[in-house]
């Protein structure tokens, strides 16, 4: 019993000291700030690399985890997306709105509806607000969803419209805990059901995913209660989950086509190992080879720790399938009668929510 308490509080230490060092390190601030949408959290933070490079180069839109609640947002992902910076990618830090609506949105909404003459909707019972007894409120139904989708489809556009260096070609999607949900999902949208308002009509134009401790099958995570039933919170309530689960579960939607690798740490208990081995399962099942990458003896936070050896092999990970990309590009040069890379497709018009 003793010996079990001891290696309990030494793995409590361990894990404290990770997130420590990571929200130790002072955010940084980036060189380029746009806006993809009208909302506040509508925005993306543009790092470039150090040196004007002599090429376009890849761009690696990020996602960061937080739970989808609002209290953690970009910041503490900006240490991390300016070492990838340093690394030679163009890093497109992406927020996006999670948690509770604020009471001046609420007060908007509100405003907005009575002009409409919508008395019934301006008094109904807003659910939206409702956190649990640990903590904030995870995402928010379907305004998270929303922004991924919309981000996705039109920072690499943004960056283009700043003269930013960025290759087309080379666009990987990547994301930590919550942040790799979306990058999983992201790459998934032309699976979803064609009435369904995020669907694609063909897969994303990127070269890969690689998602970091990513919160990639619903199921497992439900079972596990991961980030206290963060998954749950997401899809507003259990009861809506049978309707949601297929729509935004990363597990649900293979297979992509997509080049996808999987970062867990072996250690993480926020996000533990069976919720990525469950989505590479479900994609084998599917048919779809998933590289799965596991950091010995690293927890949740040294993935996204650019004071962490975890980090460099994130970044070396997130290198593969754009350095694969370009050697497509130059063998597609080499045999000019090959079909030209297609141009992506304007974004879907909106559709109905379930």
């Amino acid at each position: 019993m003793g010996a079990d308490r001891e290696a309990g509080t030494e793995a409590d230490r361990a894990v404290e000291a990770e997130a420590a060092s990571l929200f130790g390190l002072a955010p940084v601030a980036p060189h380029r700030v746009a806006a993809y949408g009208d909302h506040r959290d509508q925005v993306v933070d543009f790092y470039l690399p150090e040196a004007e490079p002599a090429a376009p180069v890849p761009l690696v839109l990020l996602f960061h985890g937080g739970a989808w609640r609002a209290p953690y947002d970009r910041r503490h992902l900006s240490p991390f997306a300016a070492y990838l910076a340093g690394r030679g990618f163009v890093v497109a830090s992406v927020e996006y709105r999670r948690g509770a609506r604020d009471e001046a949105e609420k007060a908007g909404e509100a405003e907005k509806a009575g002009k409409a003459g919508k008395a019934g909707e301006a008094g109904a019972v807003d659910t939206a607000g409702a956190g649990s007894a640990a903590g904030p409120r995870a995402g928010r139904w379907p305004e998270t969803l929303d922004d991924i989708a919309a981000a996705v489809d039109t920072v690499p556009g943004l960056a283009r419209g700043l003269a930013l260096p960025v290759d087309p070609a080379r666009v990987v999607l990547a994301g930590h805990s919550a942040g790799g949900h979306a990058a999983l999902w992201a790459a998934a949208r032309h699976v979803l059901p064609p009435d369904c308002r995020w669907h694609l009509a063909s897969p994303p134009p990127v070269c890969g995913v690689v998602a970091l401790a990513p919160i990639a099958d619903f199921t497992t995570a439900r079972e596990l209660r991961v980030c206290s039933d963060a998954v749950d919170q997401l899809l507003d309530g259990e009861e809506r989950a049978p309707d949601r689960l297929p729509l935004a579960d990363p597990a649900a939607l293979l297979p992509t086509a997509v080049p996808t690798t999987l970062v867990q740490g072996t250690t993480d208990i926020d996000v533990p190992p069976p919720v990525a081995e469950a989505f590479a399962a479900a994609a084998r099942r599917a048919g779809q080879p998933v590289r799965v990458v596991r950091v010995a003896g690293a927890g949740h936070f040294p993935l996204i720790d650019p004071t962490a050896p975890a980090a460099r092999t994130v970044a070396d990970e997130i290198a593969h399938p754009a350095q694969r990309a370009q050697r497509a590009q130059r063998a597609q040069r080499a045999h000019p009668a090959h079909p030209a890379h297609r141009a992506p497709s304007p974004p879907n018009p909106p559709k109905s929510v379930r």
